[in-house]
């Protein structure tokens, strides 16, 4: 089942234990997230301090307007922890996101970022990524037909992402494809092929990129951590 705002509020909740004081906190977009910066906003006015990056123009003017310092990346050296969600997550936590809109500046806040907890309601969890149908593509306005034709080519029945009869524009004043896919046997490679062409800026998956998923089903949370294999002597992921 998805998620209603009661359920998002308390897997916010529940996510804001990954925050400390004195951290730089990466806010992320779409429902979850949203309710993790209205967590985030009451404990800043009860006295938290903390630092905030955005990763979308929604997401930075809610947090203004609930309080929360707001830095640039180009303020901090790094994050230390990012509160997102997404549109899928794979067993290995590996992830497809952007049907909100917001893929590219999310990637590169969760790059930036020391720690990436994903929250999420159990329909999210796949058991490969795909399987849901869709992988969401930022391109350049310039390069949207030579984009869509080479989408064509390899299979993917690209669409413009559109609100109501205009095309949706991000942030970065780029367009979105929506490409139809099945599910993905090697989304590392798939990701490479995609930003291969010219005038692609990025994709929705999200791989090797997320350390915790906090899911919620039906009144409980489960949490879901990356092995510890897979991460670094400072708890970040390994190349």
């Amino acid at each position: 089942m998805s998620l209603t705002d009661s359920d998002a509020a308390a897997l916010a909740a529940h996510a804001l234990a990954y925050v400390h004081p004195g951290q730089v906190i990466g806010l992320g977009s779409g429902q979850a997230a949203t309710a993790f910066v209205h967590v985030l906003g009451r404990a800043v006015q009860a006295g938290l301090r903390t630092t905030a990056v955005p990763t979308s123009e929604a997401t930075a003017n809610l947090a203004r307007q609930l309080g929360i310092p707001l830095a640039s990346l180009e303020d901090v050296p790094a994050i230390d922890v990012t509160v997102d969600g997404a549109d899928e997550v794979d067993p290995r936590l590996d992830l497809i996101k952007g049907y909100g809109g917001a893929l590219v500046r999310e990637k590169i806040v969760a790059a930036a970022s020391r720690r990436l907890v994903i929250l999420v309601g159990r329909d999210k969890l796949v058991p490969v990524l795909g399987s849901r149908g869709k992988l969401p593509v930022e391109v350049v306005p310039f390069a949207v037909g030579f984009c869509r034709r080479r989408l064509v080519e390899a299979g993917y029945a690209p669409v413009v992402r559109k609100n109501g009869t205009a095309p949706v524009v991000t942030d970065n004043a780029n367009l979105i494809l929506d490409c139809a896919v099945s599910p993905i046997a090697d989304a590392t490679q798939l990701d490479g092929k995609l930003r291969s062409i010219p005038g692609v800026v990025g994709t929705g998956l999200f791989v090797g990129m997320a350390h915790t998923v906090l899911a919620w089903d039906e009144g409980r949370v489960t949490t879901m951590a990356r092995p510890a294999s897979q991460l670094d002597e400072d708890g970040g992921l390994s190349s």
